[in-house]
């Protein structure tokens, strides 16, 4: 779907394929328009073709050209920081940032300042942008890599759909204790919180399903770790941890869940890679999220 920005609207050309819908339907069926949003849209006359009103029981012919209104100027949401984010992607609907260590994704509480999110409402700020920051997915605090930031309304209610259908792949790189044997494998333990500790969860037969798939891509000899690639089909807090010390090879420097503080003074794992089907233009997106220096050095050593 070609789509050319236009202020807060975005002009659309009706293909072949797409005609003979009424302009609901085809706010439906080609943008994915819910429920809510289709009745915020109409109420803020929010859609033209040709560059006029029509009622939405109009049938569209190819060629038409239809306006629809993604950008309303909003509220950040969070307080606006100056400071340094990493982009790795963006266009005019989402936005793709390599988190760091340390840093919370979100505010936790009212006003929190040196978030992920406070550096992305600066970076909307200094770019003209008003629009809310909304985060698609979170990472631990001492987990670093890719997160993905939707840039509208609509872009977030796609992209969250699309997160719970497992339709954005997101890969982690983990580096463990020990030599893990298998070469690949799959984890599929529920995960429940540990009523003896406030933050950490465990493998618990009542707790949520939780599946994470792991593949070896390199055992470090003089060390003794294993550099492993996972990915989820669950999104359970400290889902990777708590599945990778159940396995028996905790991640190097997760003292929370039996690692040692030998190469790195934090867990070893980082979101390496984002996949996904754009949702507007339909492009093929892989993105990969550059590792830390410290983490970086460790992938480097040889086996």
């Amino acid at each position: 779907m070609e789509v050319k920005k236009l202020d807060s609207w975005f002009q659309v050309k009706v293909s072949d394929a797409q005609k003979n819908q009424t302009i609901e339907s085809y706010l439906k069926n080609e943008w994915q328009f819910p429920k809510k949003l289709l009745h915020e849209l109409r109420m803020a006359k929010g859609c033209k073709v040709n560059g006029e009103i029509k009622p939405w029981n109009m049938i569209l012919l190819p060629d038409d050209q239809v306006e629809i209104l993604l950008f309303n100027e909003e509220d950040y949401g969070v307080t606006p920081q100056n400071q340094s984010i990493e982009i790795c992607y963006e266009d005019d609907h989402l936005l793709i940032v390599n988190k760091p260590f340390g840093v919370d994704t979100h505010p936790n509480e009212k006003g929190q300042l040196n978030t992920l999110a406070n550096g992305v409402a600066y970076h909307f700020q200094e770019n003209g942008l008003k629009i809310k920051v909304r985060h698609i997915h979170r990472l631990d605090k001492d987990t670093t890599g890719g997160v993905v930031f939707a840039k509208h309304a609509l872009s977030s209610s796609i992209l969250d759909s699309m997160l719970s259908q497992r339709k954005i792949k997101r890969t982690y790189t983990a580096i463990v204790e020990g030599n893990v044997k298998s070469l690949k494998g799959t984890i599929n333990e529920p995960i429940g919180r540990d009523r003896h500790h406030p933050t950490r969860r465990r493998v618990s037969p009542k707790g949520d399903k939780a599946i994470t798939h792991y593949t070896k891509k390199k055992y470090i000899s003089k060390s003794n770790i294993t550099i492993l690639e996972c990915q989820l089909d669950t999104g359970r807090t400290h889902q990777i941890r708590v599945h990778l010390s159940f396995l028996g090879h905790p991640l190097i420097g997760d003292v929370l869940y039996g690692g040692k503080r030998k190469l790195l003074n934090r867990q070893g794992l980082h979101a390496s890679n984002v996949q996904l089907i754009h949702p507007f233009t339909k492009e093929e997106l892989s993105i990969n999220i550059p590792f830390p220096t410290d983490i970086q050095q460790i992938l480097n050593e040889k086996r």
